[in-house]
């Protein structure tokens, strides 16, 4: 990385600087508008532009969806005085909340945007009330007003209701076409605030993002709060304590551009050769080791798992590799959390927490694809908070860990849902709710025809198929967002699957008693399909502690002993039936039943895949 000469070094003055972010429901623009910023601002020239500049990964650009936030710096004059806007392109996807909420600490302002054709979706909503919980100033825009089923004026009345402005004010483009952009980016210059802070005063930067560079480490993204950073001078970590020295120092523009420093206002990078991934925590706060701050700017909030689900290598043998693999993803991806598990079935592996679906599914292909790994995930699950008769309680993420003997109380975590959808489908729509133990909050209307439903569901009942019902039954026109509200109890119960009397942990399941048995006759009909027969008969049981359930048998291989038999006594028959009729008993008490890799794949990745292709809709 060299010297830019586009880019004064450290010079850019805090009145000169604006930092905003994009934020929008999933498929609302917020890509393509970044791409028309980029080109008009010149930071990308037209020969090196593509579609979805600022998605690097493989997974991002096939999917069309924004996984990571990307932070760029672009250069843009206003009646000849020039300004330098931050712009940091953030998720969609209510999984990824937490990104979008890290971005929101290092600006001052927000680009709300909402598709002209669609309208207003349940996570514009989700993104709105967090850029008004950080004080953020709100420019709200209508996207893809070129579409032909735009209704610019009734959905920029609907914006300006929840905004609070008049929808005059409400800002119309199009990302495709271009039109309306320079427009926006003077209103960025206009109404976002400059950023105040103290350039004498010790230095404190926020990191709000972190990436792992194969050849040069831990590479940070910081927005410099106070004071000044320069390149080689001693930095220290405030949560951590670690002391690094800083290698380089720049700005993403679009390309890592390495400058003399960063002062008050600036978002850019550092990278101090650190290899340890766990020494950058997203949300710390960087200050001088030899004039420290006193303070640091924010507590650094960990994200809250909200489904957990087991990760085991095919092959034993790659488990140190998943290990690696897991510690580099960590810093990319801050919310995953994961710890070592041990299945009997299955071997050594990591129990991880997602914050929904979706993360699971990307975090999994991600680790396919960048290393290499053939991986199998178990069903997932939430966390459960358990009370047993003698007053001993137990937090439970795995369905083996669920305690035997009598339960006084299973505590389940509940979510608060919030449902967009067109009001000629509410019947369905609190259909579907009920069926999942919903129970109904408030209904409101944003306008003759769109209706906002809030529920409160337990979040077990929403990580599988939910989301994939609720486009069903709407025709693909409802939106989802949801947020915890806490625990509650619930008559839960453990059901376990039984192989010839055995338990087997990767099939086992916490669900609530009333769909107990569908769950035992789904698992046990699907497992009987998939293991093959063997020379003994194999019992397939669900079962809840020691009440059977559900049934199903494998029968078992016989070979024809009769088939040298032509006629004779039926004595001699008998005699070799009962001999072959001993040995399959024999068998059976000495035999295991193994159950093929492939069929835990099959059995496991099929009790999810409504879910998965809900997700990907999404």
């Amino acid at each position: 990385m060299t010297s830019d000469p586009r880019i004064e070094p450290a010079s850019t003055l805090p009145s000169a600087i604006r930092n905003f972010c994009i934020i929008a429901h999933i498929d609302h623009g917020k890509s393509t508008l970044a791409d028309r910023m980029l080109g008009l601002t010149g930071v990308v020239s037209s020969r090196d532009m593509r579609a979805q500049y600022l998605d690097r990964m493989d997974i991002e650009r096939e999917r069309g969806i924004t996984i990571k936030s990307q932070a760029v710096r672009l250069p843009w004059a206003v009646g000849g005085e020039p300004f330098a806007l931050n712009m940091i392109d953030t998720p969609g996807h209510v999984d990824f909340t937490y990104e979008v909420s890290r971005s929101l600490a290092a600006c001052e302002g927000a680009v709300l945007l909402v598709d002209a054709a669609q309208g207003i979706e349940a996570q514009t909503l989700a993104n709105l009330y967090l850029a008004m919980e950080n004080d953020l100033r709100v420019v709200p825009v209508l996207n893809k007003i070129d579409l032909p089923a735009a209704e610019p004026d009734r959905h920029a009345a609907e914006l300006a209701g929840l905004v609070g402005c008049d929808p005059d004010d409400v800002m119309r483009v199009s990302g495709k076409t271009g039109d309306g952009v320079k427009e926006l980016l003077d209103r960025i210059v206009r109404d976002v605030p400059a950023p105040i802070g103290d350039p004498k005063a010790p230095t404190r930067a926020i990191i709000f993002d972190s990436v792992y560079d194969t050849y040069r480490g831990v590479v940070t993204y910081v927005r410099v709060v106070d004071g000044h950073l320069s390149p080689r001078e001693k930095i220290v970590m405030m949560s951590t304590r670690a002391t690094h020295e800083l290698l380089e120092i720049g700005v993403i523009s679009p390309e890592p551009v390495a400058t003399k420093g960063l002062g008050v206002g600036e978002v850019g990078y550092l990278i101090t050769g650190v290899k340890d991934v766990r020494q950058s925590r997203v949300g710390d706060t960087v200050t001088n080791a030899s004039h420290p701050a006193k303070a640091p700017i924010g507590a650094v909030r960990d994200p809250r798992p909200m489904v957990f689900s087991g990760l085991f290598p095919l092959d034993g043998s790659d488990f140190p590799l998943l290990r690696d693999a897991l510690d580099r993803l960590k810093l990319n991806d801050a919310a995953l959390v994961y710890e070592p598990e041990n299945s009997v079935a299955l071997g050594f592996g990591f129990r991880c927490g997602y914050l929904g679906l979706l993360h699971l599914e990307i975090v999994r292909e991600r680790l396919e694809r960048e290393f290499g790994l053939d991986l199998i995930s178990t069903a997932p699950n939430v966390v459960y908070r358990v009370t047993t008769d003698d007053g001993k309680e137990m937090i439970v993420t795995n369905p083996s860990e669920f305690p035997g003997g009598k339960i006084a109380e299973v505590r389940e975590p509940v979510v608060r849902a919030t449902i967009l959808s067109p009001s000629e489908f509410i019947g369905t729509v609190m259909e579907l709710c009920q069926q999942r133990r919903g129970t109904m909050g408030s209904m409101n209307y944003l306008s003759s025809d769109r209706v906002e439903l809030h529920y409160t569901l337990p979040l077990a009942e929403i990580v599988f198929d939910f989301f994939d019902q609720l486009k069903s039954r709407t025709r693909g026109y409802a939106s989802l967002d949801y947020e915890p509200s806490g625990e509650e109890a619930a008559a839960l119960v453990k059901v376990d699957i039984l192989l010839q009397g055995e338990a087997v942990d990767a099939f086992s399941a916490v669900v609530h008693k009333d769909a107990a048995y569908a769950y035992g006759l789904r698992m046990t009909a699907k497992l009987r399909e998939l293991i093959p027969r063997q020379q003994f008969e194999v019992p397939i049981q669900a079962a809840i502690g020691a009440r059977i359930i559900a049934r199903e048998t494998i029968r078992a291989l016989r070979k024809d002993v009769l088939a040298k038999c032509y006629g004779g006594d039926i004595s001699r028959k008998r005699k070799l039936l009962e001999k072959q009729k001993e040995g399959k008993k024999r068998m059976k008490t000495i035999g295991r039943v193994e159950v093929p890799q492939e069929a835990f794949i099959a059995a496991l990745s099929t009790s999810d895949e409504g879910s998965d292709k809900g997700e990907k809709k999404k």
